[in-house]
């Protein structure tokens, strides 16, 4: 019977006369009784105040009294058993919910709570503030201006581009750590990390059974774990067009509802997604859809690379270079100035993440030579990759026309003169490619040189 297995449930019957005819292993734990002792006795004489007596006697149910048993705290009912009119019996049961065990399950259930939520917020919490982007340029103290601004309101829908490297997961952590919701989940999603066939289940999760090797009792979705936070959906652009409109609808709705399941889910997410590449020319060559083109660029948060903002490179570099010296266990190095001009001279196709991976070099190799300023020497760019002849009284603007007219011809170069193949590597419209060459005289005739 379900009562012999529940060790919180104590029963028993009583006869006609108040006779205990049965009682169950629980009960006789409370007690402190052998059974011998108990069965065939008078219920007044094991427990005199018993109120299932007082139901046999007036034929009326006691439910949910609170009942002191030997020590310990119960809560009881009564129902009485009828014949007819007579009252034959009565079947009396308690929940043992002392105040000793209750304590012990309430601090159990608190621990494994506190070591979720601590799993989760180890796991889903943003790392970056805006007080982390350093930037002298107005076109990067414009753009923080904005994020700072859409950060106040929650449930505006963020779209950062940008080329890699440029820091678009930097905004978003900031975006949410300035925002409402900085104390509930932050969700980072690499959408072209996941497999297309496991994407939905990661995004919107599955229920038990939905399909072979499913876990058992299902899996929560990013999007239910990200609620009431935020959620970073980082190379948007990689979504399968099948994926795309079951995304549209949880944006729009915001609903999930679980694969394999029958009933949506509530959320409240503020989404922010991220791509280099460029999302109107893919919906222009039917690749996403306008409706969530239109759905995501609410927001247009749009940073520029490193060579359009080359004033930063002398702000931004102390920092990379204090952080990578307490990642790499070194003493803190100074840059030589040459060493800057010579940052500052370079075209970064990688950007801020190339920018850091030469420092943590340059670093190395000063601490090699056990040099406490970090020369041109260590900075491993080659001459062929600099070579501007640059002088001090050209200006910014010609310094960076000549910036870009080295780096389209380069690449051009290297891309065997296909002008579309250029201007994918460069995540540029071939038709905005096309018109730079011509302002900048450069043949696109396989013959050309550019030495």
């Amino acid at each position: 019977m379900l009562f012999e297995q529940n060790r919180y449930m104590a029963v028993v019957f009583l006869d006609q006369d108040g006779i205990i005819k049965y009682l169950n292993e629980t009960y006789l734990e409370i007690l402190d009784l052998p059974r011998d002792q108990v069965v065939g006795r008078h219920v007044l004489e094991i427990t005199p105040h018993s109120r299932a007596y007082i139901t046999l006697q007036t034929g009326k149910a006691k439910v949910g009294y609170e009942w002191i048993v030997n020590g310990h705290h119960t809560l009881g009912t009564a129902l009485p058993i009828f014949d007819g009119d007579k009252v034959i019996g009565v079947f009396g049961y308690t929940m043992c919910l002392d105040l000793w065990d209750g304590k012990n399950i309430l601090d159990e259930i608190l621990s494994n709570l506190n070591l979720y939520k601590d799993e989760v917020h180890r796991l889903h919490t943003a790392v970056y503030r805006f007080e982390d982007i350093y930037c002298a340029s107005k076109a990067m103290t414009d753009i923080i201006i904005l994020a700072r601004q859409v950060a106040n309101h929650p449930l505006t829908t963020v779209l950062i581009t940008g080329e890699s490297g440029t820091g678009k997961e930097l905004f978003a952590h900031a975006i949410h750590n300035a925002s409402r919701r900085c104390q509930r989940p932050f969700v980072r999603v690499n959408c072209a990390a996941i497999p297309e066939n496991l994407l939905e289940s990661e995004l919107f999760g599955y229920e038990e059974g939905a399909y072979t090797g499913a876990k058992k009792g299902g899996k929560l979705g990013k999007f239910e774990v990200a609620d009431m936070g935020t959620i970073f959906l980082d190379e948007i652009a990689e979504v399968p067009l099948n994926m795309q409109s079951k995304l549209l609808f949880v944006l729009q709705d915001q609903v999930v509802e679980r694969l394999g399941g029958v009933h949506p889910t509530k959320i409240n997410v503020r989404v922010i997604a991220a791509t280099n590449r460029d999302l109107e020319k893919m919906v222009r060559s039917g690749s996403f859809r306008q409706d969530l083109y239109y759905r995501l660029n609410v927001v247009h948060i749009k940073i520029p690379p490193l060579r359009e903002r080359v004033e930063d490179i002398r702000i931004i570099t102390p920092h990379i270079m204090c952080n990578l010296s307490r990642r790499l266990n070194v003493s803190a190095r100074k840059i030589d100035d040459s060493a800057l001009s010579l940052l500052c001279k370079y075209a970064w196709p990688g950007n801020v993440r190339e920018l850091e991976n030469i420092l943590e070099r340059s670093l190395i190799l000063a601490e090699m030579e056990g040099s406490r300023v970090v020369y041109s020497r260590h900075i491993n760019i080659s001459d062929e990759e600099i070579d501007f002849n640059l002088s001090e009284e050209k200006s910014l603007k010609n310094m960076l026309d000549e910036y870009e007219r080295k780096l389209l011809a380069k690449t051009l170069e290297n891309c065997q003169f296909d002008v579309p193949g250029a201007a994918r590597q460069l995540n540029m419209d071939p038709s905005s490619l096309y018109r730079k060459l011509r302002k900048y005289g450069i043949c696109i005739k396989k013959e050309f040189s550019i030495n």
